[in-house]
């Protein structure tokens, strides 16, 4: 068990002080590492075990606090977590000798705006914020506008508002570009959209993007990174803006983004 591995290399030693949620610790017979406000403790690092997912969540859970998350991938594609299975107690060694760096990515910020009630902030998204129709929803009515300017009316599934990073998230799986993440962009990516003129659109990180609800339908959702859904009107407006602060990522000088690219999308394809 990986969370077995990381009490055994930390134990015992005095410089470092191992915090698991009380929940966790208990389920996985570790209470005498429990703590019940993890939020309230200072903390010098977030350890993520799991798929990209899970570190997503975590950077979510953290980013008001500007905590560093490192990530343990037990999961499928591990684009952000930079730590396999095999390698774990080298790369925690290296983390505790600093051999390490902090890769910050973009974070994009959702609002959403119901007739003359002002902005209401939703939420914060690494990979991206996606309008989209629930269930067998009927096609979606989308009016897009950047940076105070009207582009394009879409009827589609849904658009994502993607960062470089969520590039190759659900952007990729409906037709979006690679980008790497040192690139700052927000991505625009229509959802099997009703026309041959919609095509995928590369703005500039600091574009305010606005996302106009024209559907006369009740079924349709925003999503954070997959995870947090709130449920829209018909009129609303979704705002999608470049978040105040970034997520830190932990990194080592080992890993390579192309080569995550070819072992992770083309040899795993």
């Amino acid at each position: 068990m990986v969370l077995k591995r990381i009490v055994d290399f930390f134990r015992g030693r005095e410089d470092v002080r191992l915090l698991i949620p009380m929940d966790s610790a208990e389920y996985f017979g570790y209470p005498e590492f429990g703590v019940e406000d993890i939020e309230d403790l200072p903390l010098d690092m977030g350890l993520s075990i799991g798929g990209d997912g899970t570190l997503l969540g975590i950077c979510r859970r953290l980013y008001e606090r500007d905590i560093p998350v490192c990530g343990i991938n037990i999961g499928t594609f591990g684009f952000l977590a930079d730590i396999e299975v095999p390698e774990l107690e080298s790369k925690l060694e290296k983390i505790l000798q600093g051999q390490y760096y902090l890769e910050e990515r973009m974070m994009i910020s959702g609002f959403v705006q119901s007739g003359d009630t002002g902005e209401r902030f939703l939420g914060h998204a690494i990979n991206d914020v996606v309008v989209t129709k629930a269930g067998a929803a009927r096609m979606l009515h989308l009016g897009l506008g950047v940076d105070g300017c009207r582009v394009m009316d879409y009827k589609a599934d849904g658009l994502i508002v993607s960062t470089a990073t969520g590039s190759t998230a659900y952007s990729l799986s409906a037709g979006g570009p690679i980008i790497n993440p040192k690139i700052k962009v927000l991505i625009l990516t229509p959802i099997c959209p009703h026309t041959f003129n919609a095509r995928p659109m590369v703005i500039d990180e600091n574009d305010e993007v606005r996302i106009h609800i024209a559907a006369m339908h009740q079924d349709i959702l925003v999503t954070f990174d997959g995870q947090e859904s709130f449920r829209l009107l018909p009129d609303d407006e979704v705002i999608v803006r470049k978040a105040p602060l970034p997520a830190r990522i932990v990194k080592f000088e080992d890993k390579n983004y192309y080569q995550t690219i070819r072992t992770k999308l083309i040899y795993s394809s």
